[in-house]
C-alpha cells in the first residue's frame, strides 16, 4: 500500500508528494520513515532526504530471513546496513537515520520467519543500536515472543547506557506494559493499540511522559470495530478519502492511514 500499488498492483497514481503536503498542512513537520529490510531502509533514507524528514534503518522480524539469503551472508548483510549508516553519519553527512528499526520478534506471522531466524539474528540488530548510540524502533508482538523479547534484550545488556528506544504498536497485557516502562521503554500507540477496552486500559496505565502517538501510516487506522472509535469526536475529518479505483487526485484512501491523520 504505497504511492499507489496495493498488493504489487497498481491503483492509481503515486500520490506520495501530497500525503506528504497533507501532512506538513496538519502541523505533522516531523515524521519517521521505517525502514523493515535493507532495501527499505535505502528507500526510505531516500526519501527522507527528499523530503527533509528522518528515517530508521533495521530488519523487521517478519523480513529477517532475507539476512540468510544475503548473497554474502549475515555478514555481508551487517556490513551493507552498516555501511549505510555510516555514510549517513559521516562528517558532512545529513544524519538522517535517527533510529536502529524496525527490528524485535513476532510469533503471529511465523509463514514470513520461523521463530528460531527471529531469534537468531536479533542480537546482532540490538547491538547495532549499542554501536551508534540510536534509539530503538521495537517491534513486540505474541506473549511468547515478548518473553523471549525481554530476555535478549537482557542478554545483550540493555540499559541506561544505552539510548533507549520506543516500542510501538503495543497490543499486549498490563503486565508486558509494565515490564516495558520498567526497563525505560516509551511505548507506541496507534490505532491497533486501542481495538478494545481491555487495550484502552492497558493505554491508560501508560505515563504521558512515556506514550507516543504514532500512525504506523498506512496501517493502523481506528475503524468504526473499535472500541476506541467512540473516543473520536463525532465530524472530525482529517483526510477526505474514496476507493482506491475510485481515486481522486487531492484526496486520501480509504482504509489507508495518513500521517497527517495523527494530528
Amino acid at each position: 500500500m504505497f504511492r499507489g500499488k496495493y498488493h504489487g498492483k497498481r491503483r492509481h497514481d503515486d500520490d506520495l508528494e501530497a500525503v506528504v503536503q497533507r501532512a506538513h498542512a496538519a502541523g505533522v513537520t516531523r515524521q519517521l520513515l521505517t525502514g523493515t529490510s535493507l532495501k527499505e531502509s535505502r528507500i526510505v533514507l531516500d526519501l527522507a532526504e527528499k523530503y527533509n524528514l528522518h528515517s530508521t534503518a533495521g530488519c523487521h522480524p517478519t523480513s529477517t530471513t532475507e539476512i540468510d539469503k544475503h548473497k554474502g551472508g549475515e555478514d555481508g548483510y551487517f556490513a551493507e546496513l552498516e555501511a549505510l549508516i555510516d555514510e549517513d553519519r559521516k562528517e558532512g553527512g545529513a544524519k538522517r537515520i535517527i533510529s536502529i528499526g524496525e527490528v524485535g520478534l513476532d510469533y503471529d506471522r511465523l509463514k514470513f520467519a520461523p521463530r528460531e531466524t527471529q531469534l537468531k539474528h536479533l542480537p546482532r540488530l540490538l547491538r547495532l543500536s549499542q554501536k551508534y548510540h540510536l534509539p530503538l524502533f521495537l517491534h513486540d508482538r505474541h506473549p511468547e515472543a515478548h518473553a523471549d523479547f525481554v530476555r535478549i534484550l537482557k542478554e545483550v545488556g540493555y540499559g541506561p547506557s544505552w539510548a533507549g528506544g520506543v516500542v510501538h504498536s503495543f497490543t499486549g497485557t498490563a503486565a508486558e506494559l509494565q515490564e516495558l516502562l520498567d526497563m525505560g521503554f516509551y511505548i507506541g500507540v496507534n490505532g491497533c493499540s486501542m481495538k478494545t477496552q481491555e487495550n484502552i486500559d492497558n493505554v491508560k496505565i501508560i505515563p504521558l511522559d512515556r506514550i507516543l502517538l504514532e500512525t504506523d501510516a498506512p496501517w493502523c487506522s481506528v475503524t468504526t470495530t473499535h472500541a476506541s472509535h467512540k473516543y473520536i469526536p463525532q465530524g472530525l475529518v482529517v483526510v477526505d478519502k474514496v476507493k482506491p479505483e475510485k481515486f481522486v487526485e487531492g484526496k486520501g484512501v480509504k482504509g489507508r492511514n495518513e500521517p497527517a491523520e495523527v494530528s
